[in-house]
């Protein structure tokens, strides 16, 4: 691993896993599975935490930068303890009419940007004519 490479895991978070994260999951963690974005998730047994989730602790190792958009469904339910069986034990299969999971791509160039939008492309659209912008002195 080059020093760049090791410098950015000591202090950024956002970037794949801090260095304490990578040696908390070598140290402890059991790997489960990863999803089709290349997030890799693990579990461990810990202090109890919480009465209501039990004493298993559930992360998720980026694949990049660190976005909960990222995570799919089956995988956000399980980390917040939603259900038992992780998505990788289980033998899903969706739906004709359920779509795939998407990152939120607000704030990147692929974002929704409907017809209108000052951010859109093309030729914005002229007023319909029904609004009368305010002047001062009326």
């Amino acid at each position: 691993m080059a020093l760049k490479d090791t410098l950015l895991r000591i202090f950024t978070w956002w970037n794949g896993q801090t260095m304490s994260l990578a040696l908390y999951t070598a140290r402890s963690g059991t790997f489960v599975g990863s999803d089709e974005l290349g997030n890799k998730y693990y579990k461990a047994q810990g202090p109890l935490i919480d009465r209501s989730v039990g004493s298993e602790r559930r992360w998720v190792v980026y694949n990049g930068y660190a976005d909960a958009s990222r995570v799919p469904p089956g995988w956000r339910a399980w980390l917040c303890h939603n259900g038992d069986t992780a998505p990788s034990e289980e033998d899903y299969r969706p739906r004709e009419w359920q779509k795939p999971h998407e990152e939120n791509l607000t704030g990147t160039a692929a974002a929704y940007r409907p017809k209108g939008s000052q951010l859109s492309w093309g030729q914005r659209p002229a007023a319909t004519g029904d609004y009368v912008p305010w002047t001062p002195g009326e």
